[in-house]
C-alpha cells in the first residue's frame, strides 16, 4: 500500500484567469504543487482540471481529463473534474421525502434527478481562499435551490501532501434538515489524458458487495455479493476483461456504472480502489470515508467538446471513482442516508495517492 500521511499543500499559487462567465463573473485558476504531484483547480465547479503525477521514469503524466476553455466546461455536460452536489448520483423520479415534506427536483436524467439538477454545484462559481491547510473553495446554496431545502454552506478543500497524495476534504452545514452527498467527478487515465482506451489498465475495488441496478438504472435497496460475477474486482483486473460480458447489469449500463460497498466502517478513512497502468508504472490508490464508490467507465463520454490539447474524448478512454453515499438512498431506507441535520456538520474525505510499480 502507498503510505498515507496527513499533510498540507507544499505550494499554492494563482494562475492567469480562466475566462469569464456569460454574466462577466471571472473564473480563477489555482495551482497546487508538491515534490512529485501537481494539480490545477478552477473555481468553475471547483473542478480538478489537471493532475500531474510522475511515472516510473520520473516523467510527468497528466492523468485527469479536462478542457482548455471555460466555454467547453459550460457546454460539456460530463462533469469533468467537478465537485457535484447537493446530491451526487441519482434520485428516483426527482423527488424525496424528508421530515414529512416531499420535495420535487429537476428530472435532468429523465425520469430521475442526477448530480444536483439543472444547475448543480458543478455549474457554479466557487469562492476561493488559500489557507494553511490547502485551497478552500466555498459555495453558498440558498434554500430552495434546485428544489432542496435549507441554506447550505459547502467547503471543498484541496491539498497535496509530501507523500504524493491529493486530498479533497468536504465540509457542509445547513440551517434546515437537508440532503448532502458530495463527490468529485474526475475522469482518470493513468496513461495520460487523451492517450486512448483504459481497458488494459488494471483496477481493484476493496468491496465484497455492490448495489445492483433495476431496469431504470437505479438501485432500490438490494445489496448483492460480487462472487462469481463480472462485478468481482477484488483482485487486480484489467478494466476491459469483463466489461462486455453477457451480464444483465453490464448491459443495462453499457459497461460499468455501478456503486460498490466499500469494505470497512463508513466515516473511517480506508482503501476504496487501486488502479495500475503497466505501461508507465503509475499506481493510483483511492482512500475515502464514504460508504460507497461508483465506478464509471466513461461509457458515454464521446460526442462533447475536445479535451485538453484538442484531443477528442472517446468512450472508455477514462474511468471515474466517485466516492459517495449510495445512489437513490433516499428511496431505500436500508441504505446509509445522505441526510444532513440542522446544525450538524457534514464531513467527508477522499485521498488520491500516487506511486509507481517497483
Amino acid at each position: 500500500m502507498i503510505k498515507q500521511k496527513e499533510g498540507v499543500a507544499l505550494k499554492i499559487f494563482e494562475k492567469e484567469p480562466f475566462g469569464s462567465t456569460l454574466s462577466g463573473e471571472p473564473v480563477r485558476a489555482f495551482c497546487l504543487e508538491g515534490e512529485r504531484l501537481r494539480a490545477e483547480v478552477i473555481t468553475y465547479g471547483a473542478a480538478l482540471r489537471v493532475l500531474e503525477a510522475r511515472d516510473r521514469d520520473g516523467a510527468p503524466v497528466d492523468v485527469a481529463l479536462g478542457y482548455d476553455t471555460l466555454k467547453d466546461y459550460r457546454e460539456g455536460g460530463k462533469y469533468l473534474g467537478a465537485i457535484v452536489g447537493r446530491c451526487a448520483n441519482r434520485i428516483a423520479d426527482g423527488r424525496f421525502t424528508l421530515g414529512g415534506t416531499t420535495y420535487k427536483l429537476a428530472r435532468n436524467d429523465a425520469p430521475n434527478h442526477l448530480h444536483g439538477g439543472l444547475r448543480g454545484f458543478s455549474d457554479r462559481i466557487w469562492t476561493p481562499s488559500v489557507c494553511t491547510d490547502g485551497l478552500h473553495l466555498t459555495l453558498e446554496s440558498p434554500d430552495g435551490e434546485e428544489g432542496y431545502p435549507g441554506n447550505l454552506r459547502v467547503d471543498a478543500i484541496y491539498a497535496i501532501d509530501d507523500q504524493d497524495a491529493l486530498t479533497i476534504s468536504y465540509r457542509a452545514v445547513s440551517d434546515q434538515d437537508t440532503v448532502c452527498n458530495l463527490t468529485n467527478h474526475t475522469y482518470f487515465n493513468l496513461a495520460g489524458a487523451g492517450s486512448g482506451s483504459v481497458l488494459s489498465q488494471e483496477l481493484q475495488l476493496f468491496a465484497d458487495f455492490y448495489t445492483p441496478l433495476s431496469a431504470d438504472k437505479l438501485p432500490y435497496g438490494t445489496v448483492l455479493p460480487v462472487d462469481g460475477t463480472p462485478m468481482d474486482l477484488r483482485e487486480p483486473t484489467p478494466i476491459g476483461a469483463h466489461i462486455d460480458d453477457d451480464f444483465e447489469q453490464l448491459r443495462l449500463a453499457g459497461g460499468y456504472d455501478h456503486n460498490w460497498v466499500v469494505r470497512g466502517i463508513p466515516g473511517e478513512l480506508r482503501p476504496a480502489a487501486r488502479a495500475v497502468c503497466a505501461q508507465n508504472g503509475l499506481v493510483l490508490e483511492v482512500w475515502s470515508t464514504q460508504p460507497g464508490v461508483q465506478l464509471y467507465t466513461a461509457n458515454f463520454l464521446a460526442g462533447g467538446p475536445a479535451g485538453k490539447g484538442g484531443v477528442e474524448h472517446a468512450n472508455r478512454s477514462a474511468f471515474c471513482l466517485e466516492t459517495q453515499a449510495f445512489p437513490n438512498a433516499l428511496s431505500c431506507p436500508s441504505f446509509p442516508q445522505p441526510v444532513l441535520r440542522k446544525g450538524t456538520i457534514y464531513q467527508q474525505k477522499t485521498v488520491f495517492a500516487f506511486g509507481t510499480l517497483a
